[in-house]
């Protein structure tokens, strides 16, 4: 249900407030690079900072502006069970085809509490949910066992965006849990080595720009090309590693100015992309064949 390449994509500002023309314009042109769905009020889209006001508008505005030509998979995650609750009912409203759901971030809640929390708020809306495993901004970390127990006691937990780094984790995750659940590699330099151990896409953030290819990846390996596949996989790899030279979504924001799709800013406590950064960022892009 959720294979193939989703956008996680970002929030355009002007003047400190969401410039909504500019999203107008960036979801058609990820509609027309092929993208499969896209996912609005993720990490990338600066979540964190939004007030529930503008989170619930920005993802209604997302699901208005698609018009069901693609999946939109709403971010509604947070540490507090009752604010994801609350998310992802209003995202269910909105006519929204799935809902991401992080990791409880800074609690640190154990096993037994990841499992409560993710059953809680998938028994409290009847849309599909795909979790989202990122120890590396949640310090915690979703064991497949667990995983596992979850999928025993909710029958709409559809995919994971696995962002652990561990592909002996991911194994795991598909050894037990099989066909019951979709994976996602959730970094893009990943994205490769996890289609080869059974993932079926990415949520992606060099997509935001580069939708038409990061989606040939998966298409050429899901056609058996692989070495095609591979050869376009290295030749975006410098750039995926560029979008992470600052904390993401800094970087992907400084080059979707640079290539005119909107402003690069950022809500504090980010910072815009450092000068030194943003020449290697630019140069990055131009050696792809960007015009930046």
């Amino acid at each position: 249900m959720f294979n193939g390449v989703y956008t996680a994509l970002v929030t355009p500002y002007k003047n400190g407030k969401i410039d909504y023309k500019a999203l107008e314009k960036i979801i058609e042109m990820q509609i027309n690079g092929g993208i499969d769905g896209l996912v609005p009020m993720g990490t990338t889209g600066e979540s964190p900072t939004a007030s529930f006001d503008e989170h619930k508008d920005f993802v209604k505005r997302v699901v208005n502006l698609v018009g069901k030509r693609v999946k939109v998979i709403a971010g509604t995650g947070s540490n507090s069970t009752e604010e994801a609750i609350h998310l992802t009912k209003s995202a269910q409203d909105s006519g929204v085809d799935g809902a991401l759901l992080v990791n409880p971030y800074y609690n640190k809640p154990t096993q037994r509490g990841l499992i409560a929390h993710f059953e809680a708020i998938a028994k409290s809306v009847s849309i599909p949910i795909i979790l989202y495993n990122i120890p590396g901004r949640t310090a915690v970390n979703f064991l497949p066992e667990s995983i596992h127990e979850l999928l025993k006691r909710v029958n709409n937990i559809a995919a994971i965006k696995e962002a652990s780094g561990d592909l002996a984790q991911m194994m795991k995750v598909i050894e037990l849990c099989g066909n019951k659940l979709t994976l996602l590699s959730g970094d893009d330099n990943l994205l490769l080595p996890v289609l080869a151990i059974g993932g079926k896409g990415v949520i992606s953030v060099a997509s935001n720009f580069l939708p038409a290819d990061v989606k040939k990846v998966v298409s050429l390996y899901n056609d058996g090309e692989t070495e095609e596949s591979g050869n376009l996989f290295y030749k975006i790899l410098p750039v995926m590693r560029a979008l992470f030279i600052e904390t993401n979504p800094i970087p992907v924001k400084a080059a979707m100015e640079m290539l005119g799709y909107c402003s690069s800013d950022v809500r504090l406590p980010l910072v815009p992309l450092s000068d030194e950064n943003k020449k290697i960022l630019r140069q990055t892009l131009a050696a792809y064949g960007l015009k930046v």
